[in-house]
């Protein structure tokens, strides 16, 4: 048959339950609505949570880590002789966790073309004095403008400005929880002790606060020249090489490489976030079953109506093929009743989903934790849509497929002879 007359019958077909097919409709709508809203929000979440975490953490870590030698001179001396020297109790060898020759590590990897930016940094243990009582607490010297370039300094600051740790001498940015501890703002003059034992002053000009409350309370920065003043060491002093590679999934390669290139310790950010990445994986996979569940439970809802309007159509349907109508052209129809209810539920819901997602973007979010987050969270990637269509479709001609092949099947004379 030719097909605007399958058309014609599939949308008389669909009128006659009207009713029916609009709630069926609605189902889908609400499936792909919600299938929609839910992947928005979780993925933002996903990203809001990284940036916490991964956004703030260097994809390559070159660093050196305090250790034993690896030869000890007992070793050199009976080298070559029959006998195994057990040492108990080895102490560190007795050199700073600096890196050799770092300004030329950092030339090289810069001219890497894979990656996209390098930032120094130097890490040390410090006290913050507060009266006759002494906190722990780390400082970290930073280059400032390739440390905002490449991990976004400047969204964790709360108070001051980042740029005034190289503009002002002697200064000191506090992390929220630290300052809290000290009762310390900006302007106030803060004392800390160093590892050689020398108590420096420092002035706040910035607060930052990370969203990770036992790291704001113990972490502070400062700019590179103030950290060596406060060691004590010459300009080329660092202990850390922070790299930003364009395609994260090479950093472990890149780990290797750099480990056996420069001789010190290589870290990679999976293998500094294994546990972070594992529950942001879980969390997408709950919101993809989750939606899909949706999806499926809107299909059997067709499938039922579909179902009843076979039952009660029997007459039209024999009649349709006592006048010509093959099985192919009944089993077309009832697909052409299905995917409308599908298209048009999917469509309607992909509007709604957007604007559901776009509602809840906008509704406010204050905690204290996360000063930089005004809203929730949501993330509107193209993908989710084109997903939710693609499933509200192949679910409906799934649900409409089944009854349409049974339909095709009934024998006209049976039904008529059987009125």
């Amino acid at each position: 048959m030719k097909l605007p007359l399958l058309y014609d019958v599939a949308y008389s077909l669909l009128r006659a339950r009207g009713g029916q097919s609009l709630v069926a409709a609605i189902g889908v709508t609400f499936s792909i609505t919600a299938f929609i809203a839910l992947l928005s929000f979780m993925s933002g979440l996903n990203q809001m949570l990284d940036g916490l975490v991964l956004n703030r953490t260097p994809h390559v870590r070159l660093y050196n880590e305090l250790k034993p030698a690896a030869r000890q001179p007992v070793d050199l001396y009976t080298e070559g002789r029959r006998q195994h020297n057990f040492i108990r109790s080895i102490k560190p060898r007795q050199e700073l966790p600096r890196i050799r020759n770092s300004a030329a590590v950092m030339a090289a990897i810069r001219r890497d073309p894979r990656v996209l930016g390098v930032a120094p940094k130097i890490q040390t243990q410090v006290f913050y004095n507060v009266g006759t009582l002494t906190l722990n607490g780390t400082i970290s010297g930073v280059a400032v403008e390739e440390e905002n370039a490449l991990f976004a300094f400047s969204d964790y600051v709360v108070a001051g400005n980042y740029q005034s740790l190289q503009t002002v001498p002697n200064s000191i940015m506090l992390g929220k929880g630290a300052a809290d501890l000290m009762l310390a703002d900006l302007g106030d003059v803060v004392q800390v002790t160093t590892p050689q034992g020398e108590r420096v002053q420092l002035k706040v000009v910035g607060l930052f606060q990370s969203g990770l409350l036992e790291i704001d309370k113990v972490q502070s920065y400062t700019s590179l020249a103030t950290a060596r003043k406060l060691l004590g060491e010459s300009n080329a002093y660092v202990t850390d090489i922070q790299v930003k590679l364009h395609d994260l999934t090479q950093a472990p390669a890149v780990a290797r490489e750099y480990r056996r290139l420069y001789q010190v310790q290589a870290m990679d950010i999976q293998q500094a976030n294994a546990d972070f990445e594992t529950g942001t994986s879980i969390r997408t996979l709950i919101s993809y079953a989750v939606g899909v569940t949706l999806l499926t439970v809107a299909g059997f809802g067709i499938y039922n109506i579909l179902n009843m309007m076979i039952y009660e159509k029997m007459d039209s349907i024999a009649i349709l093929k006592a006048v010509g109508f093959a099985g192919r052209d009944v089993r077309r129809v009832f697909v052409l009743i299905a995917l409308s209810i599908g298209v048009f539920g999917g469509a309607l819901g992909l509007v709604l989903g957007l604007g559901l997602s776009a509602l809840i973007g906008q509704l406010p979010f204050h905690t204290a934790a996360l000063p930089a987050v005004r809203t929730y969270p949501i993330d509107f990637n193209p993908v989710f849509y084109v997903i939710g269509a693609v499933f509200s479709v192949l679910t409906s001609f799934l649900a409409g497929y089944f009854p349409a092949r049974k339909a095709s099947r009934i024998d006209p004379v049976v039904i008529i002879r059987g009125k």
